[in-house]
């Protein structure tokens, strides 16, 4: 019998953090400190909204989109809270923000494009760039510059055939953020390489000490940003698998034909439920948001000041 494998799926490579986790889901004793996972249950508000949707019977397919009920209060959450505004009609509901980045990235790489990448960074960028034929390139961000980008090593790594760069701020692993001027202070690097800019902000609830900037807030760069976001991380919603996109318009037609062919809609019971989310975040402010927030901050510190006791260098 043939091979009937691509050389694309050959060539990608089993991810070692899953492996890891793997392991140690047989190690009862073991504190896992590896996923990018809330260890508080998504509110009872938010499941009740789940709950209901399934009793009334809304278990069809929403549009392509995502519901408008959902798409007009993301962009709403969008403005009141990061200063960003967008249509709902250039919104897409996605399946989990993991499923933005395959959507901006194939939307935009071709063959041979080279795409700049935060490292250390998130698991998924470098394949995902592979699998659409293109070449992840790393930017080398180290613990004395805070883990971000800066105007010199992004220099270090461009090259004529960089079609774009994903910043990923605030970062998963390391933790680190970008403020309003440091992102202000790459601005000019990606306008003088005229780069589109894929921004995950899936952790922008998630910040100690200020609130955080989102690039696409910034002038003149909501026009070469894609911006992703989604419920996973501040809304304690992992296993909903519900996202969302904003992009300029022909970025955002080309990834919605690509969402209608492979996945045609988020779960509606999640869409209801994220829905939830945000109308019940806008009358009590975002408590449950601001609760979970002050309880990672009381744990940071604590961590911080055990491992600055033990004798271990720790980023703060």
């Amino acid at each position: 019998m043939r091979d009937f494998l691509n050389s694309r799926s050959k060539a990608l490579k089993p991810s070692g953090i899953r492996k890891y986790f793997d392991i140690v889901e047989h190690m009862p004793d073991a504190i896992s400190l590896g996923v990018g996972e809330p260890d508080f249950v998504t509110p009872w508000e938010v499941r009740s909204a789940g709950i209901r949707s399934l009793q009334r019977g809304f278990t069809q397919y929403t549009g392509n989109r995502g519901l408008q009920e959902l798409r007009t209060l993301i962009a709403r959450y969008l403005k009141e809270r990061f200063s960003v505004e967008y249509s709902p009609e250039h919104v897409i509901v996605t399946v989990g923000a993991s499923e933005g980045i395959d959507l901006a990235l194939r939307a935009v790489c071709d063959i041979g494009d080279e795409i700049l990448i935060p490292d250390p960074a998130y698991v998924s960028y470098a394949p995902i760039v592979e699998l659409c034929g293109g070449t992840p390139v790393s930017v080398r961000c180290s613990a004395e510059n805070g883990f971000i980008f800066t105007p010199e090593a992004l220099e270090e790594a461009v090259s004529p055939r960089t079609k774009a760069v994903i910043f990923a701020y605030p970062n998963n692993p390391t933790g680190g953020i970008m403020t309003k001027e440091q992102l202000e202070a790459v601005i000019p690097f990606v306008e003088k390489h005229d780069l589109l800019v894929i921004s995950d902000e899936i952790y922008a609830e998630l910040t100690y000490g200020g609130r955080h900037t989102s690039v696409a807030a910034l002038p003149g760069m909501k026009e070469r940003t894609v911006l992703l976001g989604g419920f996973s991380k501040a809304f304690a919603m992992t296993g909903w698998r519900v996202g969302f996109t904003c992009a300029p318009p022909e970025i955002d037609a080309a990834m919605l034909k690509i969402h209608q062919y492979t996945i045609l809609c988020a779960p509606r019971v999640s869409q209801h439920a994220a829905a939830s989310a945000l109308s019940g975040g806008f009358e009590d402010g975002f408590s449950s948001v601001e609760k979970m927030r002050s309880e990672y901050d009381k744990r940071r510190r604590f961590l911080v000041k055990a491992m600055n006791d033990l004798g271990l260098t720790c980023f703060e």
